[in-house]
């Protein structure tokens, strides 16, 4: 079978290759076998080509956050997915074209779901839905601010949060990005800068922020902390700067306001089985009905993996760049 293998760290389209590797076999009792269908390409999984991601395994190495794929044999002691259910993945290394995990790591999908869109769900929306849900106790009204607002988790951070109620304020890069935002139903769409708090207090009328996200880093977390009100929280998700947070000291001390971090991993390691497989449930029947989508801009065979890397560290692209691995989806 093809794999994708990375050989040494260094430019993603130069280190990774598709290769001829045995195949993974007959399953465990308590494991599955699935055929993969389509991964995306995610800044996590480039990074970890080059290195500087957490993860740093012996090489060679096989990238690979997200997948969705068709279970082609089960285990006898599996009782929560078949043969030919849909899956994604709990566990990494799916940039391939066969996997074999455990079957608690097997979450089921429903039949019919759009492959290009199952390829995404296993991240960036429970990522949103939980930042929303784990850290605050959040009613309808409240605000929440975000940064990163046009990227893939904030965009589906502002449809959840809509269908709870909430209203966002969603801090971009570029004032163009505030039509398509809106269209997702942010409340308020502002550009960062060094008075971001003051603008954002004006825009909200100084209703008090009890939740921030960001995945920033640098002054930017800082930005974020001095916009949300006294004794709010903000969550920490990401460094797109490479940076460390940088926070005045006196927000914490004299207005309270905490700052955590979140890890998708730690956030569903604190759950059973069930109740995680509930969660991916919840998303996919979003997908289903239209509600939770993420564009897609090219879908490349497993072998112009190469091209596929370099596409996706473009700016411009209309979408994520995706993977089919046993022909096209």
């Amino acid at each position: 079978m093809k794999q994708v293998l990375i050989d040494s760290y260094g430019t993603p389209w130069e280190v990774a290759r598709c290769a001829e590797v045995p195949d993974v076999g007959e399953p465990a009792a308590d494991e599955v076998v699935f055929d993969v269908l389509a991964f995306p390409i995610n800044p996590a999984d480039m990074w970890f080509c080059k290195g500087s991601y957490r993860l740093k395994p012996p090489l060679p190495a096989t990238p690979g956050a997200e997948c969705v794929g068709r279970v082609i044999a089960v285990g006898a002691a599996v009782r929560h997915v078949k043969k030919g259910d849909l899956v994604i993945n709990l566990q990494r290394e799916n940039w391939t074209q066969r996997r074999r995990v455990k079957g608690d790591d097997a979450i089921p999908l429903p039949a019919g779901i759009d492959l290009r869109q199952a390829a995404m769900v296993r991240i960036n929306p429970p990522t949103a839905q939980l930042m929303l849900s784990d850290f605050v106790d959040l009613e309808a009204g409240d605000w929440v601010i975000q940064n990163v607002a046009n990227s893939a988790v904030g965009r589906l951070l502002i449809v959840l949060a809509k269908q709870r109620g909430l209203r966002t304020v969603n801090v971009v890069r570029r004032a163009d990005l505030e039509g398509e935002l809106k269209a997702l139903g942010a409340d308020i769409v502002i550009a960062d800068g060094d008075d971001l708090a003051a603008r954002v207090a004006k825009a909200t009328g100084d209703t008090p922020i009890k939740l921030g996200v960001e995945a920033i880093g640098g002054a930017a977390t800082g930005r974020i902390v001095e916009s949300v009100g006294t004794d709010g929280t903000v969550v920490h998700y990401g460094s797109m700067s490479g940076e460390d947070p940088k926070i005045g000291r006196s927000n914490f001390i004299y207005r309270g306001v905490r700052l955590t971090g979140f890890m998708l991993g730690r956030g569903l390691a604190k759950r059973s089985p069930e109740k995680i497989r509930a969660i991916y449930a919840d998303l996919a029947g979003q997908v289903m009905s239209g509600k939770l989508s993420a564009p897609v801009d090219t879908v490349y065979p497993i072998e112009k993996i190469k091209e596929a890397l370099a596409h996706a560290d473009k700016g411009g692209r209309n979408g994520k760049i995706l993977v089919s691995p046993n022909g096209a989806i």
